[in-house]
């Protein structure tokens, strides 16, 4: 359990076992203890670290957006904080597009990648679920406080008086327009796009992600040669949803296989 000084924010990261590292990166309103079902599958052959995001679990908030490309440069800031060679980042929903981010801007500090409920676009979003995102704000601290997040929340945060001002910057961000089809299109890292079957996004969301990455374009043959030329792969976890996909054994499972694959 540790604090690194990165980019103006005193970022909380901690460590569990050991091997090739693994950067773990949380969903919104989370922590890094929200991969408390599969961070002994991860931690048994890697050295595990898991970040909480600026604003969220034990980091306090800064002065500025939640931005995906800010949160991405302080991952960038951490790994070279702790000196890691070329991490593998395995990132879930606000984690997911922060993964991604980092993959783009800074694709010599980042092994493989596994983007999890992440959507590119905001408009893929269901409109009814665009339409609960518009009422997070302050205001909706009573309600929030039945909630394992705000539990969470509370229990861990530098400052526990600070979450209606987390819900206020993160209602904030889910109203902005984002496209992030160019970031996608540009990866260099092999990068693995799950989601859940009843995700936030349509499946077919993940597929025209995938197919930005030269994936389901052709016949991936006998040889393997027609897969996407970049070591990019995707995978729809069955049976899960948004708020569970990371419960699922499936998902360390799937995971960790894409993660073994040779470079």
């Amino acid at each position: 359990m540790s604090y690194a000084e990165v980019n103006g924010i005193n970022l909380y990261f901690e460590t569990h076992g050991a091997g090739r590292p693994l950067i773990l990166l949380h969903g919104g309103l989370g922590s890094g203890e929200m991969f408390g079902a599969s961070l002994p599958a991860f931690a048994e052959n890697h050295q595990v670290i898991l970040v909480d995001l600026q604003g969220h679990g034990r980091t306090a908030d800064v002065d500025r957006p939640l931005d995906y490309t800010l949160m991405a440069d302080d991952v960038a800031a951490l790994i070279d904080h702790l000196g890691l060679d070329r991490p593998d980042v395995v990132g879930f929903s606000l984690g997911g597009g922060v993964g991604l981010h980092l993959a783009s801007r800074h694709p010599g500090k980042v092994g493989r990648l596994v983007a999890t409920s992440a959507g590119i676009r905001r408009t893929a979003f269901y409109p009814d679920l665009l339409e609960q995102q518009a009422q997070v704000n302050a205001a909706a601290v009573e309600f929030m406080k039945e909630t394992p997040m705000y539990e969470l929340y509370q229990r861990v945060a530098p400052r526990p008086e600070d979450f209606p001002r987390l819900l206020d910057k993160i209602g904030e961000a889910m109203q902005r327009d984002f496209d992030f089809t160019e970031e996608v299109r540009g990866l260099q890292v092999p990068t693995l796009i799950m989601g859940a079957d009843a995700d936030m996004v349509p499946p077919s969301h993940f597929a025209e992600i995938f197919a930005l990455l030269d994936g389901g374009q052709r016949d991936g043959g006998w040889m393997r040669d027609g897969r996407p030329k970049g070591g990019h792969a995707l995978a729809i976890l069955p049976g899960t949803t948004h708020y569970d996909i990371i419960d699922s054994p499936l998902f360390a499972t799937t995971a960790l296989a894409f993660l073994s694959q040779e470079m």
